[in-house]
């Protein structure tokens, strides 16, 4: 059961002990862990709180005034009362000028003892207003603290600085007056007496704790007198309360305030005492402590992997521009993972879609400041990093299974300006036997940029081209905005025309189609909200189907992206446009490259669906495409929000061809795996400014290990495809391709487990190795799995590397040469038609030979690579299919192999088998790490040629063994 520790009101307080820097530690420290039971979440007072203060006024006031009326009496009684009255004093100055001034000056001196007490890094922002300059007296009339800050950082932008106007411990907050059990937890009343400082404040709120499951904890705080938006995600409905939970709650009841802590080590997850709560109808915010600096996740920014806790707000609203840090961008998503004391992690999710802040600070502590909706979020208690991600996409959807062709190379441009130069490139590459799944265009295709149109005269050949890769057993995708051409003669565009009589395009304020301008100038934009949306973006793709055939669609500008701000026509002035509080967006305003955040939807205002808008397309885009081809869908979107790998992808934008570009990939990648999209990739050698062949060679070499990788750049920039570069950049391009291919088997099955587990497909490190803590800022090197460690170059002019290799034995893929590591940095031979791959002991891979497509490839014989530990031990798995029917898994139209190493002897052990495995065998297999050389090597009790080397390897080959019956394979 979880239990509730009501707290008293003077044992709570927003800040004290559990702030104190002393507190905090850094994770690489042994730290001492209280027992559960015995220790407190929350924090004790400030020995200088305002209620002390108080307590001396009073008592100060009471002895002056005893002693001026002792002083009166006894000149009243020597004194003649009529000659000699008292008179009466002057208003506001009952004891006197002085005396008044001296209470002043002790009031402000002990308010300036209690702020000065709390320490710069627990300060919580009064004033997050942007572009002001905060005053003493606008921070006092918040009845916050004033502090400027300390020399050492007085030349810091304010904008990431620490705050000079800062939340008082007795700022006035909501108390907890009422609560009551409930089968799945507990229900309660929230209320607050005095107002804030932004309009609209709810005053009483009510608050439900709901105890999922025994890893997963919600919270709900809404207004019982009003319904507010909510995001409308399908999210599990947990039906009986978490017998044995792995957390404790605790509430404090004045000032109210919510902890979660850890039951198995005592560590405090979730504490929102260390500031106050708001709950406002256009500001809702409140805080909480870290248990440590390694925060992950809280998509989409350009940034390392591990946050930067010092004072760095990341703001989240969709918006259409090139990955820029300290910027919002394309995607909006309110999670976060962290890591714990000892290796334990959690996670944090805020389901709320509306335009929000959030602040970190180095105590550490973390605050949400959104504009809407409600106070709904979770609690994932792990314990370790990979738990946490599962448990996440149990909440929000598991990420889908792609179609087999997705996990090829894609190649595509902005500016191939004809059909038959898009398809010169394609037939440079088979001539040069370059692998390549899946031709793309970009807008230029299209008649004057209007959807479901191609260009009869530029683009007469396109049919012809997309049937000509079906016959190479290779696909086509095309890209799809969401701006509908608005201008075109009635009756000759059947998209707009019919889009109007249905009404399916997002209205004005005043009930009008709102008018944009996009591509093809001015546009109309898909109410995606409304399912007769839906209905219409079917029948347009069909009917444009039956002309192109294309395979997959690109969805891009769906943040959505506007040339105008707002309209053609403006927006209103009202609080939906100019909120009390505008988070940190991208040109000051919600409406900023967008539509009015006033404009009407079928579901709400767009001032709460905005950052859903591409999860909406994708939705109907996904639907549409199995309507129409009866297959998996393969859609690529720029503008994400939580749930999204449920039915797309995601490109990180459009980066540019830049040695850092390809190095904030890795970062941009990971964070996507975290966040339950895990085909996701950046565009190969970078989209803008031209491409340089050294930087494109070692992007396509990290590119071949994005889970999605695709080739793109910019209109007007010279071609950087694999056959516009030298001899000998294209033939490392080609290898790191053919390379890509051949671990197909392995890759796809990793995807099968992010399908059915959530598991993440390019992985941390620190995921792996969580009590390795030199692994936690790594960015620079992944894992495919748990197996492949990835250690590309990113820096030009250099043939080496340097890597860090997690305590444990490794083996170079490509060799066997085995690296024993206690945890440290290798330095790697890096020549330019090499990146550095290594095998974690206990592994078993599935590869293939390779082929210009993965039709191809996927027919070849199997090759099982195994990486022994210490001990002898390894184990994989291969799951197969046909690679793109609908829900293999789920209606058991599969194949699933689990493969061991135990005590010199390999065996496989065939779970399911379907008629798509009996066409896969067995041809070879190597093993990593066989101590002494084998006497004899039997295949299934018979006999077998081998080789052995003297690095420990041993190969056999021509097994012709068959995937769906059991084998052994066994050496003595």
């Amino acid at each position: 059961m979880v239990s509730y520790k009501r707290l008293n009101p003077e044992n709570v307080q927003f800040s004290g002990a559990l702030l104190s820097e002393e507190h905090h530690r850094p994770a690489q420290e042994d730290v001492a862990v209280p027992q559960p039971d015995s220790t407190s979440l929350l924090p004790r007072r400030l020995s200088c709180s305002i209620t002390k203060v108080m307590l001396i006024l009073g008592s100060l006031l009471l002895v002056l005034f005893g002693g001026w009326l002792l002083h009166t009496i006894y000149w009243l009684r020597t004194t003649s009362v009529q000659a000699h009255r008292l008179p009466p004093p002057a208003p506001g100055q009952a004891l006197g000028p002085v005396l008044q001034a001296d209470i002043n000056d002790t009031v402000t001196a002990a308010r300036s003892k209690a702020c000065s007490a709390i320490p710069e890094s627990w300060r919580f922002d009064c004033y997050p207003e942007k572009a002001v300059v905060v005053t003493q007296e606008l921070c006092e009339a918040r009845s916050c603290c004033f502090i400027p800050a300390s020399g050492s950082t007085r030349g810091r932008s304010r904008k990431n600085g620490i705050p000079w106007c800062f939340y008082p411990p007795d700022f006035p907050s909501y108390s907890l007056v009422s609560s009551k059990d409930t089968s799945m937890g507990l229900k309660g009343t929230l209320v607050k007496d005095v107002k804030t400082y932004y309009p609209g404040d709810i005053l009483t709120l009510e608050m439900e704790i709901r105890h999922e499951t025994d890893t997963r904890l919600r919270v709900r705080i809404t207004d019982p007198s009003s319904s507010r938006f909510e995001v409308p995600l399908s999210v599990p409905t947990a039906t009986k309360k978490a017998e044995n939970p792995e957390y404790v709650v605790e509430l404090s009841k004045q000032p109210f305030g919510l902890a979660v802590k850890r039951k198995s080590t005592g560590t405090v997850l979730l504490n929102t005492t260390v500031a106050p709560l708001f709950y406002a109808d256009q500001f809702l915010q409140f805080s909480t402590a870290l248990p440590s600096r390694f925060i992950y996740g809280l998509g989409e920014h350009r940034s390392t992997f591990l946050h930067d806790v010092q004072w760095n707000t990341l703001t989240m609203w969709a918006r259409d521009v090139p990955p820029t840090e300290q910027t919002n961008l394309y995607g909006v998503h309110p999670f976060y993972l962290a890591m714990e004391d000892g290796g334990d992690a959690h996670g944090f999710f805020l389901l709320n879609s509306n335009a929000m802040d959030v602040a970190l600070q180095p105590g550490p502590a973390l605050t949400w400041r959104t504009i809407g909706g409600i106070l709904d979020f979770y609690v994932f208690l792990g314990p370790d990093p990979g738990s946490v991600v599962q448990q996440y996409v149990e909440v929000i959807g598991q990420p889908a299974m792609p179609i087999y062709w997705a996990l090829g190379y894609h190649l595509c441009r902005w500016g191939y300006k004809t059909s038959n130069a898009t398809w010169e490139v394609v037939k440079r590459m088979r001539n040069y036997g370059i692998p390549q799944d899946v031709q793309w265009n970009d807008i230029d295709y299209m008649d004057q940029a209007k959807d479901f149109t191609f260009d009869p005269m530029n683009f007469n050949t396109l049919p012809d081209l997309v049937r000509d890769l079906h016959a190479h057993n290779q696909t086509y995708v095309m890209m799809m905005d969401p701006g509908i051409s608005s201008t075109q003669p009635e009756g000759s565009y059947w998209p707009f025309d019919e889009g109007l009589k249905r009404g399916v395009f997002i209205k004005d304020a005043e009930g009008k189609t709102l008018i944009g301008k996009v591509w093809p100038g001015l546009t109309a934009f898909p109410d995606f909200s409304d399912e007769a949306t839906h209905e219409w973006w079917y029948e347009n793709l069909q009917r444009f189907h039956e002309k192109v055939p294309f395979d997959g669609l690109w969805i891009d500008m769906n943040e959505p992206s506007n040339f105008l701000d707002g309209s053609t026509v403006g927006c209103p002035s009202n609080s939906l446009e100019n909120p009390p509080y505008t988070p940190g967006v991208l040109g000051g305003l919600l409406r900023s490259k967008t539509v009015c955040a006033s404009a009407q939807q079928k579901l709400s205002t767009h001032y709460n669906l905005h950052s859903l808008y591409g999860l909406m397309e994708a939705k109907a885009t996904a639907s549409a495409l199995k309507r129409i081809l009866a297959k998996r869908p393969f859609v690529i979107s720029r503008s994400t929000f939580p749930s999204h790998g449920s039915y797309s992808g995601h490109w990180l934008g459009d980066n540019r061809s830049h040695w850092k570009d390809l190095y904030t990939s890795i970062a941009g990648m990971l964070t996507f795996n975290l966040l339950g999209i895990p085909l996701v990739g950046a565009d190969i050698c970078g989209f803008s400014e031209e491409p340089q062949e050294e930087l494109c060679v070692r992007w396509t070499q990290l590119g071949a290990f994005y889970p999605f990788a695709r080739n793109h750049n910019s209109l007007d920039m010279n071609p950087q495809d694999p056959t516009a570069f030298s001899p000998s950049a294209r033939t490392a391009m080609k290898q790191a391709l053919l390379l890509r291919y051949s671990f197909f088997p392995f890759l796809y099955t990793l995807f099968h487990h992010a399908h059915i587990k959530g598991h993440t497909v390019a992985r941390p490190l620190m995921f792996e190795f969580p009590k390795d803590v030199k692994t936690y800022g790594i960015d620079s090197q992944f894992l495919w799995g748990r197996s492949l460690l990835v250690t590309p170059v990113l820096e030009p002019g250099v043939d080496y590397v340097d890597g860090y290799f997690p305590e444990g034995l490794w083996y170079d893929f490509y060799t066997g040469d085995s690296v024993s590591s206690k945890g440290e940095e290798l330095r790697l031979s890096a020549p330019m038609d090499k990146i550095n791959l290594h095998l974690r002991q206990g592994s078993i891979i599935p590869t293939q030979e390779p082929n210009v497509t993965l039709w191809i490839s996927s027919g070849q014989p199997l090759h099982l690579v195994s990486a022994l530990s210490d001990d002898g031990s390894a184990s994989g798995d291969l799951f197969w299919d046909d690679g793109e029917t609908i829900d293999t898994y789920e209606t058991q139209r599969y194949t699933y192999v689990a493969f061991n190493v135990s005590q010199n002897t390999m065996t496989s052990s065939v779970l399911h088998s379907d008629q798509e495995g009996s066409f896969l065998s067995i041809d070879s297999a190597s093993f990593y790490g066989v101590k002494q050389k084998p006497s004899a090597v039997l295949v299934n009790s018979q006999k077998f040629p081998f080789i052995y080397r003297d690095n420990q390897v041993l190969s056999v080959a021509s097994l012709g063994l068959r995937l769906t019956q059991n084998f052994t394979i066994s050496w003595m």
